[in-house]
């Protein structure tokens, strides 16, 4: 049987790193962002607000997930996050996987649905110091070149100040929060 985790925590926390070592199926919620040219996508300093729920497809989400889980495979969008938009999609296959490891900042809000699918899966919250996770943040998309460093260090001030409030919402619907090596043994097992 497959064993399906949800694995929340904040940008640039380790959730992707976190999958890899444990050798899990990753299922990347970050594919399933909408595009920024869409319809009515919520706004905060003068940018799309990446971090708020109603710019993901959480339905999509739930649908290729519930494939992977049924069918063994699913295709995906395949998402870039410097260029705000789907640039085309790629097919997941569980092969040789026993673990899918659906990872992302948006896991909180598909826990819920995903259930509500008939989907048994397991919410962990990846629980970093926000010291550590802004600077690993930084780093990260400064190097894949994300968006202008202004806007990457005003929205990473504003996630390093919410992280407390991410871990609690997280917490509140029902994801155990664990520390990296925490996560991987029980991943690992």
């Amino acid at each position: 049987m497959t064993r399906v985790v949800l694995l929340a925590g904040p940008s640039g926390g380790g959730k992707s790193r976190l999958a890899r070592l444990v050798g899990g199926l990753p299922l990347r919620l970050d594919d399933f962002y909408l595009d920024a040219d869409a319809p009515a996508l919520p706004r905060a300093h003068g940018i799309v607000d990446w971090d708020d729920p109603a710019t993901w497809d959480a339905a999509g989400t739930v649908h290729a997930l519930s494939c992977l889980v049924r069918d063994g495979r699913c295709e995906v969008p395949s998402y870039s996050i410097a260029e705000s938009r789907r640039v085309g999609s790629h097919t997941l296959e569980l092969g040789h996987h026993d673990l899918i490891v659906a990872e992302g900042i948006f896991a909180i809000e598909l826990l819920a649905p995903a259930r509500a699918a008939g989907l048994d899966v397991e919410p962990i919250y990846l629980d970093r110091s926000r010291w550590l996770v802004g600077l690993l943040r930084l780093r990260r998309d400064l190097a894949q070149r994300r968006k202008p460093p202004r806007v990457l260090l005003r929205r990473g001030w504003a996630l390093l100040r919410a992280q407390p409030g991410l871990r609690r919402r997280a917490v509140a619907a029902g994801f155990v929060p664990l520390s990296m090596r925490a996560a991987v043994r029980r991943l690992s097992s």
